[in-house]
């Protein structure tokens, strides 16, 4: 993977953890007041397409090359949203 290609890949990994927060924050204010059940449920279901959405994109921009510098940028980009 080329320079360019990995630049691309952390800025929109640190991004996608801004977009997380703000969909977490929204999921968490919709299930607040629902029973146990129905919000573990919706949880499982909003984590399962989170994942599935960031996989996709990874392999349109990359071929799916997975580093744990992408993770941490998601991480990175989730706690400087919540500053």
């Amino acid at each position: 993977m080329d320079a360019k290609t990995q630049i691309i890949v952390l800025l929109f990994s640190y991004f996608y953890g801004f977009f997380f927060f703000y969909l977490a924050y929204i999921n968490k204010k919709i299930i607040d007041k629902k029973n146990k059940i129905y919000r573990s449920l919706i949880t499982i279901l909003f984590m399962y397409n989170i994942v599935l959405i960031y996989i996709i994109i990874i392999y349109k921009i990359n071929n799916g090359k997975f580093h744990i510098y992408f993770f941490i940028m998601i991480i990175i980009g989730f706690i400087t949203s919540i500053k």
